[in-house]
């Protein structure tokens, strides 16, 4: 399979043979069930359906309790699909794990950044503070100066403005895999992750 559904744990640093500081990003990668194989007769596309972390029964609805069911396997709290690998055996209810990924290994994890609510120019868009002399008063964090003279008489769409900040989808790519924990299903991947802790992310390889 192309990658699994985990989880972001945190962030620490591991050193390497000669002692330098690695900074890593400590990742659960799996288990992760198949619940569905997608082709191209039924869906209309080749993919792999798989699911992430038990869910209770009663926290269900009754379509995907069936679906589950047709899959014989147990509620999942995540859904998420995968390109498949030519050529392999595919069965509902296999399981993968972090055995997918080897050390040295570069993927692309994606998921939600932090979200940081209605934010002003300067932590949204960097801008620089004004100066804080001559009867600047109170504005020192504002913006400044947003639209045009008497033509066109409008802010233009698109303006570096107050806003909502934070929690969008981001994909991160090639980050190099530095160690794994095979038993506890962890990854140490270089650098950081988009998202808080405890985070769901998804890896790809």
């Amino acid at each position: 399979m192309r990658g699994l559904v985990g989880r972001k744990i945190g962030m620490t640093r591991i050193f390497d043979e000669r002692g330098d500081a690695i900074p890593v990003t400590l990742l659960e990668a799996g288990p992760c069930v198949v619940t569905q194989i997608k082709t191209n007769t039924t869906d209309g596309y080749e993919a792999i359906q798989v699911g992430y972390k038990d869910r209770k029964e009663k926290h269900t609805n009754k379509p995907l309790q069936g679906h589950f069911d047709k899959a014989l396997v147990s509620p999942k709290a995540i859904l998420a699909e995968f390109q498949k690998v030519p050529s392999f055996d595919y069965k509902n209810g296999q399981v993968f794990d972090s055995n997918l990924f080897k050390i040295g290994e570069y993927v692309k994890i994606t998921g939600n950044s932090k979200g940081h609510g209605f934010s002003g120019v300067i932590k949204r868009h960097n801008f620089s503070l004004q100066r804080k002399t001559h009867g600047m008063g109170d504005t020192a964090r504002h913006g400044g100066s947003v639209g045009a003279a008497s033509y066109p008489s409008r802010v233009f769409p698109g303006k570096k403005m107050p806003g909502h900040y934070g929690n969008v989808k981001v994909t991160i790519k090639n980050l190099q895999i530095v160690k794994i924990d095979y038993e506890k299903n962890q990854l140490f991947v270089k650098g950081s992750v988009p998202g808080p802790n405890n985070a769901i992310i998804t890896i790809h390889r």
